[in-house]
């Protein structure tokens, strides 16, 4: 046992990070601005605004849609359901997406039916277990003062849950389950990373970064694009200054010759272009598509030919494979939420092999339009015609995300 002092300085040690991706996806993030040819003073005037990172997140995030658990022997869809299920994977997702993991905090309600809370990766760390990805021992900040100095904490172990206010011990909760009540929901675990990674890489926030000092360089020259400056050789030394002001919007200036019949010569300096700024966007746009398995037309640059939902399907090819991947590892988090829950629930300590055949259940990433119905309709009809049965109601939702009607067969 490391204690709740290890906990709490692991804690504030990865928290200034989680944050700083948090901020990333909230947009409210301010990188360091560096350049040589824009003064300081310019450059706050036309701070420009991204959101790629939080597209990054969102993309993964709005397809995964978890449908609950098959062969479900203990129930555990019952407390999920009864926990605003729908609500608290999403919650538990979107933050795993974020910080590379998230928490689910399970206590004991009222009436004695557990009770599931989302904790996000920067208020949550624990000690895991590499084999059954659970916790030996956990700690969790519930709320926090101005200061963000924690103000309620919670400490797990196996054997209870501790909770301290301001510091001190105040109560103390016997666990009935073998594990510590607070779960870890990680998106991309591995060996050198156990508690995963986040979608906002850095090679992502370096693309955005770059992206946003283009469009900040694009409207500094707009600026001039738009009123491109002019000046005047050759006037006497005796003529009035021009007020600025009026030497850009006057439709017409009149200048007369000097005592010994000069006339001043009129110029205007060469407009900037747009174009580059508008290929440096787009060769941003293309990295980061590259690194987070998105398209162009999902960053803003849409093709000419409006795609089908097959083509959508094929563009996102990396995409699909990153959410299947997602899929794994937030169904085993899930998974292990629920069998803890179960554990208070029922008041036993419960073996975790006994949930060996339950398994979590998805809804498909790409919904399929009415052609690609119709084309599964016309496979599924002549792999039963060859294998009577092989297709059944299950297996046709997990392919098209339809619930058929109940019909009492």
């Amino acid at each position: 046992m490391e204690g709740i002092e290890y906990l709490r300085n692991k804690l504030e040690h990865y928290r200034h990070g989680a944050l700083k991706r948090q901020e990333k996806y909230d947009m409210k993030d301010e990188p360091f601005n560096f350049g040589i040819t824009i003064p300081p003073e310019i450059r706050k005037m036309f701070k420009a605004t991204l959101g790629w990172c939080a597209k990054a997140v969102d993309a993964i995030a709005d397809r995964l849609v978890f449908r609950g658990f098959d062969n479900d022997n203990f129930n555990l869809n019952e407390i999920f359901q009864l926990n605003s299920g729908d609500i608290l994977t999403d919650d538990a997702i979107l933050s795993a997406l974020i910080n590379s993991c998230s928490f689910i905090y399970i206590s004991e309600g009222e009436d004695g039916f557990p009770r599931l809370q989302v904790i996000h990766g920067s208020d949550a760390t624990g000690v895991l277990d590499p084999v059954t990805r659970l916790l030996t021992e956990g700690y969790a900040v519930l709320s926090r003062d101005d200061y963000s100095k924690p103000v309620e904490e919670l400490y797990f172990t196996e054997e209870y849950t501790e909770y301290f206010v301001d510091g001190n011990l105040e109560a103390r909760f016997p666990n009935p389950a073998p594990y510590p009540l607070l779960v870890p929901i990680i998106h991309r675990p591995d060996s050198s990373r156990p508690f995963g990674r986040s979608r906002i890489t850095k090679a992502a926030v370096y693309y955005q970064n770059y992206a946003r000092r283009t469009l900040e360089r694009a409207d500094v020259t707009a600026e001039f694009y738009s009123w491109p400056q002019k000046y005047v050789v050759g006037l006497s030394q005796e003529a009035e200054p021009m007020e600025s002001w009026k030497a850009t919007i006057s439709s017409f200036l009149q200048f007369t010759k000097d005592d010994e019949g000069q006339s001043p010569t009129l110029g205007q300096f060469t407009v900037p272009s747009m174009s580059p700024f508008t290929e440096q966007l787009r060769t941003a746009a293309s990295g980061f598509a590259g690194e987070t398995g998105l398209t162009l037309d999902d960053l803003g640059f849409p093709s000419d030919n409006p795609s089908s939902a097959e083509a959508i399907k094929a563009s996102h090819e990396t995409l699909r494979l990153m959410a299947e991947k997602a899929k794994r590892d937030f169904g085993l988090g899930f998974l292990n939420a629920g069998y803890l829950a179960a554990c208070v629930r029922d008041n036993l300590s419960y073996q975790r092999y006994q949930l060996y055949q339950t398994k979590p259940k998805w809804e498909p990433i790409f919904k399929p339009d009415a052609s690609a119905i119709s084309t599964i309709g016309d496979g599924v009809n002549k792999i039963n015609q060859a294998v009577p049965g092989f297709f059944g109601r299950e297996t046709l939702r997990d392919l098209t995300g339809i619930e058929g009607e109940d019909n009492g067969n």
